[in-house]
Order: structure tokens, then C-alpha cells, then sequence
């Protein structure tokens, strides 16, 4: 049955994996159900459509996306591959794995390029707030076209939330903070190095953010750089110029106070202490309330609303698995809502939560987390005709690139690997990573080309 009307917020990477995986039904003859989907920035590719802007977009919203220059991936690109479109296939060639950001936006566009999802999206449209109408089953979502200024309505069978977690700071406080003199700000608002060349900072939070932020100032001619962790430490063995430290209590002036009693001065401080799951436009009874883990409460294989099956969340784990990650939950909610996999009465659906949470609560070290979210996607992939691929030598790749970086946090994305999907095995970028200070993807694929032309 297709005679329903789906709504989609965010075209992001999840947002593009729902649309995808109505199209690959399309693709097989078969009907697929209304489809809108809503964007509230100018172009797709959420968290990695880079802008320079900094707290509020060109409209005046709250800005999206936390994207800074010189980001290159922080794990392998095999372990987040689509299992439909390779990176061979989209650039006809065997690259790095650990591709830069815009390298990674030219994959993410390649593949929904191929279709015709953009005409199902409206971009520069934001999502204000969302009833649930319980007599007739449908949400009434009031939208702002931002480019228009004019308010509009749509009412939706299903609706999927697809927003992402990452947009909106965490930001403690610490006494004495508000008088600190020089730059202060959230990861969210770093968009890069170059402003702190020279200087010495002070990092907060052992995050990954943390771990990247601390690696890329450090490349990039920062003088010293501290990050200081709340119970544990990262624990690479981190060069010198790069170190770890207890919590701040306090600032007085520029100065930072230590857990451990120390002090030192700096000259900029970065928040990089995680994000809100945020849903301002979705009531107390729609709202997903959860912090930053593997398996939501709430959430029926991760995926359904379990107070409302009409409801849809995609990519609202904490992440190992990324793109291929939201595919997966894309086809099986593509399948739910197509009335395809079984749907079990809720006290059934409470039992599959808390198995998994507690399946989570029993992990320890990053090679579980691993092992979860590895069962985790089996679990999703045994429901739905999502290519299958080898996610055992996935998990291994994840964890091999866990003890790269216990080695050398500066030369772990030197390391290749190969590709479960094609077998395509990667070739080392023409420039070390520490010596690489552009990230353009003309300059990511130029050498490569003008070595093939010196062969011929």
C-alpha cells in the first residue's frame, strides 16, 4: 500500500539515504508513496556542506552545520563506503582512506547525483513545529521558506526526522570563563587553524573534536596545545606540543586552573564537549530525549518512535558506522512504513530496547562499541534487501584503525586499507598527512593525474 504521504526534515546524509531508498524501490517497478523532503540550508550534504559562517546562516537561523577547513576524515572511508556506489565507481581510481572533507562531499553528492532526489526536496525551508492530529494519523508541520519569508503547512502519514545530532553545543561553564581574554568558543564554531598559529590553547572536552581540533592547530603551527578531560583521558601518546590534563575548575584572566592543582596561561580556549540531541520544532510527546550513546531509548531498532510508529529518527547513535549506517536504517524504515517487516505490540518493542541498551551498558573498550554497532546494522540488514557486504572485516578495519591511532596519532591517516565493497585496495596520498596543508580536491587528485600522464 503507496496511498500515504511522507515527510522528510533534513537533507543530509540520512535525509538522502530515506530518499534514496524510496528510489531503489522505484527503480524495481514497484509504487512508492508522496515524498517531500525539506532542507534548511541552500544545498544538501548536511554536516558536510562547509559555509564559513559562524552562529546564525545568511537567513538568520541558528547555523547548521559544525564543518571546518582542513577536515580530512577521521577513519577509514572502507568502513563508511555505500554498499551501491563505491568510491571507484565515483572517481574511476584508487584514493587515500582517509580522504579530506570536500573529497568526502564530492562521494556524498556523486551517488545522489545519479538520481532525481532533488526534486522531492525544497531547499532553504525549515521545519517550526509539528502536531500530531490522532484522529485522522497524520502531523501537521508549519514550515518556514526562508528565502520567501512566508509560512506554509504540510500534513504527512509518516514523518521522518533526519536532522542530525551535531549542531547544537554543549557549552559548560566554568567561573571565571566569561573574563577570559582571549578567543573562547564550541567546536561548532571552529572553522579552522589558521586563526591560532602561534598561539598556545587550551582544549575542553576528550572528544573526538578534541582529539582533531587538538592534531589539526598542532600541524597547523599552533605553538602548544592542552586538552583537558572530564574522568578520562584520550590516552594516545601524543607528541610533543600536544598534552592532557585533569578538568579546569576556574579561569582568572587568561590563566587555567587545574584539577591537579597546576596552572597555565593561554591564549584561546575551544568547548569541545559534545552536542544536544535538539528538536525545537517537535512537542514533549514527539520529542527523542537521549545523550550522545550507541542505542536511544525510545527508539524501536533505533529507527521508530516507540510512543508514535509513525514517527521516524534516523542517524541518532552516537556513531562508528556512518553513511552506510544510515542507509541501512533508511531501507528498513522504508520497508516498515511500506508495511513489509514485522511490527511487534509494544511491550514486544520495550523487550527489543532494553536488550539492546543492555547490550550496550555490558561495552567497555571502542573494539565493543565496534562489535555492537556491527550487530547492530546485521540486525537491520536481516530485515530488508539493503546490499549485504562483509561487515566482519568492517569491524575489523575499525578496530585495527583504533590501535593506528594508539600508535601515531600523526601518521595514522597514512595507513590504507581495502574495500569490502569492490575490493578495491587503497594507494597512500601523494604527500604524508602532516605535510599536506591543502585540502582542495583539486589538489587531493592532482598529483595522482599527473603521475598517470608522466607513465604514458
Amino acid at each position: 500500500m503507496t496511498n500515504f504521504k511522507v515527510g522528510i526534515i533534513g537533507a543530509g546524509p540520512s535525509g538522502l539515504a530515506m530518499l534514496r531508498a524510496f528510489e531503489s524501490e522505484q527503480k524495481k517497478g514497484n509504487p512508492i508513496p508522496e515524498i517531500k523532503c525539506y532542507e534548511k540550508q541552500d544545498n544538501w550534504g548536511g554536516m558536510w556542506n562547509y559555509t564559513w559562517r559562524t552562529g546564525v546562516g545568511k537567513y538568520g537561523e541558528p547555523l547548521h552545520g559544525s564543518m571546518y577547513k582542513y577536515l580530512w576524515s577521521n577513519g577509514p572511508k572502507e568502513c563508511l563506503e555505500f554498499a551501491d556506489y563505491t568510491f571507484t565507481e565515483h572517481f574511476g581510481q584508487a584514493i587515500s582512506s582517509y580522504p579530506p572533507r570536500e573529497v568526502l562531499f564530492d562521494y556524498i553528492q556523486g551517488r545522489i547525483n545519479k538520481s532525481n532526489a532533488r526534486d522531492y526536496i525544497k531547499f532553504s525551508t525549515v521545519a517550526r513545529w509539528v502536531d500530531y492530529i490522532e484522529d485522522k494519523k497524520q502531523f501537521r508541520v508549519v514550515f518556514d521558506d526562508l528565502k520567501k519569508n512566508e509560512t506554509f503547512e504540510e500534513f504527512f502519514d509518516y514523518l521522518v526526522v533526519g536532522t542530525g545530532h551535531f549542531s547544537t553545543p554543549n557549552m559548560p561553564y566554568f567561573e571565571g570563563i566569561d573574563n577570559f581574554p582571549g578567543a573562547v568558543m564550541h567546536a561548532h564554531d571552529f572553522r579552522g587553524a589558521d586563526q591560532f598559529i602561534g598561539q598556545k590553547l587550551l582544549l575542553i572536552g576528550s572528544s573526538y573534536s578534541a582529539e582533531d581540533i587538538a592534531v589539526q592547530c598542532y600541524k597547523h603551527g599552533s605553538d602548544e596545545v592542552t586538552i583537558s578531560y572530564r574522568s578520562n583521558p584520550i590516552g594516545t601518546s601524543w607528541p610533543e606540543g600536544i598534552k592532557e590534563k585533569p578538568l579546569v575548575t576556574h579561569f582568572d584572566g587568561n590563566t587555567a586552573y587545574f584539577k591537579d592543582g597546576t596552572t597555565e596561561d593561554y591564549d584561546a580556549v575551544i568547548l569541545c564537549t559534545g552536542y544536544q540531541h535538539k528538536f525545537p520544532f517537535l512537542p514533549d510527546s514527539l520529542r527523542l530525549k537521549t545523550k550522545n550513546c550507541l542505542y536511544p531509548d525510545g527508539l524501536y531498532k533505533g529507527v521508530v518512535f516507540n510512543e508514535n510508529e509513525r514517527l521516524i529518527f534516523l542517524g541518532m547513535q552516537d556513531q562508528y558506522y556512518t553513511f552506510n549506517m544510515f542507509d541501512t536504517q533508511a531501507w528498513y524504515a522504508r520497508d516498515y512504513m511500506l508495511g513489509r517487516v514485522p511490527f511487534p505490540a509494544k511491550a514486544e518493542r520495550d523487550a527489543d530496547i532494553k536488550n539492546w541498551m543492555d547490550y550496550e551498558a555490558s561495552t567497555e573498550t571502542g573494539a565493543e562499541h565496534v562489535d555492537f554497532q556491527t550487530d547492530y546494522i546485521k540486525d537491520l540488514i536481516s530485515y530488508t534487501d539493503y546490499p549485504a557486504f562483509d561487515l566482519d572485516n568492517v569491524a575489523r578495519m575499525f578496530k585495527s584503525w583504533l590501535k593506528d591511532k594508539e600508535t601515531n596519532i600523526l601518521n595514522y591517516r597514512d595507513q590504507v586499507y581495502t574495500s569490502v565493497m569492490d575490493g578495491t585496495a587503497a594507494e597512500p596520498h601523494h604527500t604524508p598527512w602532516m605535510e599536506e596543508l591543502d585540502d582542495s580536491l583539486n589538489r587531493y587528485l592532482q598529483e595522482k593525474c599527473e603521475e598517470e600522464r608522466e607513465l604514458v
